[in-house]
């Protein structure tokens, strides 16, 4: 072997060491991002905000409001510590992350955790499994998250790219409800005089209100924009008691996932989101600056006859402007076509209907084909009686309630999960809840006479790995409304939906078990039925509820068990040691 032929092998033998290295460090590169823990730290404060002219002190995280924005990998591991500095009880919960038997994490206060005292704390300790996307965190006790609030980011695995094109920049736009008042005070008086509590004074993007309220135009939300480029506005609707609308002026969204899942793309002037629900949409901006700016708006979607908070909160969109143009002087355009009127039921029909699933290979719709357990829950409002010696401001003296049928559920003074897990759950819960309305009637039309609800802490119990199917029919009781249920756990398929009373012998012909949409709150349309279908995968206890606030306080909740499996991976793991008391 000649010189020049060593000399050549010994270089690519380097080359080759070299690449190899260079693999080698990126593969560690890598892993170190497959799964890395992040930490972070939940101060919860009292913080004086001024809105809308007047200071008040609220709760919340770290003096944040809107609070902090977590940020992960799907496979991340987030350990987040709550410290509880204010005089109400805590609890945070992670809304849309699935917590595979890990319960203790989720947060419902009663349900899942004991809530966390003044003064105490608690590690919320969790991983994201197969999901990636837009989700939120908010308090899960009484009114709390009315300003404890923030978003949940979980980018794709490193590598993963998403199945849109690439945008330029991404941007948070979280919708908000706020009130003058302290929002305890005013659910604490309506719980204890039975009548609906004071409606909000304005909604928020981003913690502010808008030029459309007195006092209020220097808090004004300003998304900036360059010419040609695409946007990914993660839009999370944190507001407690209101769907809303959504548009910008003389712009077209493409809406490419919502709660985390991404969906077939749909273009469209108008988004509907509902309290509890995410939504990732495209904006493209004009490929020339105009000499114009944007108006953003959002005001609320409200089907009944009670009054609502029918105001608008606005922000502007700004492009960046050539040779130092400012963006003061530029004319504001409105929307050319309104949002819809506030009570366009059939708008918000037909918006549900267009999201569907993927589908594909890589992001497949998983629908259960077959059905172990069929449920058909009637939600809607009732009346409960008024205590003795109480005069109460519901209907002829009594106190305004909600139900799923026709049960008002009670929260218990110990953790759901903790009765289960130690096998202690009588006195606290009884697992007789109802598969169907205790009677029949004309759901939609004419109520009954009677309309008093009953009450328990009553839970469905289910077999490890069952395929659930769950109608649920909204009622006319005192007034046929829209009902964004959640359900904590698990995502399910949106199946179908319909006004009218859902016909079990012609309706499951129209079921879509191809494409549905998967989601984890879905709006039970005003006056019709919505029909879902899930995997019970998922050991633990899992509520589910409607995402309006007063409804929750009002009753209209209800709690799953899921019993192990068979396998070391099928069973709820055991609990922190650090889980709070009650």
């Amino acid at each position: 072997m000649g010189p020049s032929l060593l000399l050549r092998s010994a270089i690519l033998r380097a080359m080759l060491l070299g690449f190899f290295a260079l693999w080698i460090l990126s593969e560690l590169a890598l892993a170190k991002h497959e799964g890395i823990t992040r930490h972070y730290k939940f101060h919860i404060k009292m913080q004086n905000i001024t809105r809308l002219c007047q200071t008040k002190s609220i709760v919340t995280v770290n003096g944040q409001f809107p609070g902090p924005r977590i940020i992960a990998r799907e496979g991340d591991r987030l350990l987040i510590r709550v410290i509880n500095n204010v005089k109400y009880n805590v609890t945070i919960h992670w809304h849309g992350v699935r917590q595979l038997r890990n319960g203790w994490a989720d947060g419902p206060a009663y349900v899942t955790q004991c809530p966390i005292q003044t003064g105490q704390s608690f590690v919320y300790n969790f991983t994201v499994t197969g999901q990636r996307g837009t989700l939120f965190w908010h308090a899960h006790i009484s009114w709390l998250r009315a300003t404890l609030y923030g978003p949940i980011i979980i980018l794709p695995k490193q590598q993963a790219s998403y199945p849109f094109p690439q945008p330029f920049e991404e941007v948070p736009i979280i919708f908000g409800e706020w009130w003058k008042a302290d929002t305890e005070t005013i659910i604490n008086e309506a719980m204890q005089t039975g009548g609906a509590p004071n409606i909000s004074d304005a909604f928020t993007i981003n913690g502010l209100p808008g030029p459309f309220y007195n006092c209020a135009a220097k808090d004004t939300f300003k998304l900036k924009v360059t010419p040609g480029k695409t946007y990914l506005l993660r839009m999370i609707n944190a507001a407690l008691n209101d769907e809303l609308f959504f548009s910008i002026a003389n712009h077209t969204l493409t809406v490419v996932e919502t709660d985390a899942v991404y969906v077939k793309p749909i273009e469209t002037k108008v988004v509907l989101i509902t309290p509890g629900q995410t939504t990732n949409v495209l904006l493209k901006a004009k490929s020339k600056a105009p000499n114009a700016n944007f108006l953003i708006a959002a005001r609320p979607y409200a089907t009944g006859p009670a009054s609502f908070d029918n105001t608008t909160t606005a922000g502007v969109l700004e492009y960046d402007q050539p040779n130092g143009i400012t963006t003061k002087n530029l004319p504001l355009l409105k929307p050319a076509a309104l949002l819809p009127k506030f009570n366009d039921t059939n708008f918000v029909m037909q918006f549900s209907k267009k999201i569907r699933s993927l589908a594909t290979a890589k992001f497949p719709a998983k629908v259960p084909m077959k059905v172990d357990r069929r449920f058909f829950f009637t939600v809607g409002l009732g009346l409960s009686p008024c205590p003795q010696n109480q005069t109460c401001q519901g209907p002829n003296n009594t106190k305004l309630a909600a139900s799923v049928n026709n049960v008002s559920f009670v929260q218990p003074n110990v953790a759901l999960l903790q009765a289960h897990f130690f096998n202690r759950y009588k006195g606290v819960y009884t697992t007789d809840f109802p598969a169907n309305p205790p009677f029949k009637f004309n759901y939609t039309g004419t109520p009954p006479s009677n309309i008093m609800v009953g009450s328990g802490t009553k839970v469905v119990v289910l077999p490890f790995n069952a395929n659930v199917e769950v109608v649920m029919q909204d009622t006319s009781i005192i007034v046929a409304e829209s009902h964004p249920l959640h359900l904590h756990g698990f995502n399910f398929f949106v199946v179908a939906q319909g006004f009218g009373n859902f016909d079990p012998n012609k309706d499951p012909a129209k079921f879509n078990l191809v494409d549905p949409a998967e989601r984890n709150t879905v709006g039970v349309p005003s006056g019709g039925w919505v029909a879902i279908r899930f995997l019970a995968d998922n050991p633990g206890v899992w509520f589910m509820h409607c995402h309006l606030e007063v409804h929750t306080s009002w009753g209209l909740k209800m709690a799953w068990i899921v019993n192990d499996g068979k396998g070391p991976k099928q069973k709820l793991r055991p609990p922190p040691s650090d889980l709070p008391k009650c």
